[in-house]
């Protein structure tokens, strides 16, 4: 529904710290034109937690503008608050989203039954359908098996972004009729073999025309060729773990000549040993000529 490569892009800052929206506009038909299906809008490597609610829906109306006719435009629209998640969406809907990001609540440790209402509540707002993200790592909560299948009965709930790589977890995603999407970027390959779709992406800032073309290979039944290039973009996985997202993509896209500025506090840039590694992963991956000594 959404594509199969779908990156979670970066917001642009300028120098004295606002949105920087032209950058972003060029940044957004960047990453289509290098491989993605689709981009995922004001999520936490957009620097969601941030961002006003003003900036957040002129990003969504700036991609729905920029790239809407050429790609999907998925809106991050979910928040620990049910009620403020339930504005953004209706916002995001009126924009053009073609579908919403929804974090499982953080922070507050909701119930399962919670998190159901919480869904259904969001989904009532709007009849394009809703990407469920679970990440147990950044909210502390796994969804587990039985809460996703009732999540699955809500009628627009269609994917899951799965930052968990428990492969029986993802298998039971896709025996419930949802499209699985890998949310950690080392499990696309793994959950395609389990029939996922693809993956909401970090690394292809970067790479994603080889994220593309190794789905591709997949498809075709060309698994020699997929594992090798995922071999091949190894070094971009490298990069994220440098430093917490979004601050060692930023350093590569900025490198790479992107300028997309710096972060917002508490995020703050790569340093010098940071982007050190961060520019030799980028030379490994012959996107920049090695550094002279």
């Amino acid at each position: 529904m959404f594509g199969e490569v779908l990156t979670a892009v970066v917001t642009p800052f300028g120098s004295a710290g606002a949105v920087d929206y032209q950058r972003f506009r060029e940044l957004a038909s960047h990453l289509v034109d290098s491989g993605s299906d689709g981009l995922v809008v004001a999520g936490t490597t957009g620097e969601a937690p941030t961002l006003g609610d003003d900036e957040r829906l002129e990003l969504i109306a700036t991609a729905v503008d920029a790239v809407g006719e050429r790609a999907t435009v998925v809106a991050g629209t979910g928040t620990y608050s049910t009620a403020h998640s339930v504005h953004l969406t209706e916002r995001a809907h009126e924009l053009g989203a073609d579908g919403f990001l929804v974090v499982t609540p953080y922070y507050n440790k909701p119930p399962p039954r919670g998190i159901v209402e919480h869904f259904n509540a969001i989904a009532a707002v709007s009849d394009r359908p809703l990407v469920v993200y679970n990440i147990p790592a950044r909210v502390v909560l796994n969804l587990e098996p039985d809460t996703i299948a009732q999540l699955a009965e809500i009628p627009t709930v269609s994917a899951v972004k799965q930052a968990n790589d428990d492969l029986a977890q993802a298998r039971r995603i896709v025996e419930l009729g949802l499209d699985l999407y890998a949310g950690d970027d080392p499990l696309i390959l793994p959950f395609l073999e389990l029939g996922g779709v693809g993956g909401v992406c970090v690394h292809t800032h970067v790479v994603g025309s080889q994220v593309k073309e190794l789905i591709t290979r997949f498809r075709e039944g060309d698994l020699e060729g997929a594992r090798r290039l995922e071999e091949e973009t190894q070094p971009a996985l490298e990069i994220l773990k440098v430093q917490a997202n979004p601050i060692a993509i930023k350093a590569a896209l900025n490198l790479l000549g992107h300028d997309v500025g710096g972060l917002r506090l508490p995020l703050v840039e790569a340093n010098e040993e940071e982007t050190a590694q961060i520019r030799s992963c980028l030379e490994r991956l012959r996107l920049l000529e090695p550094a002279r000594a």
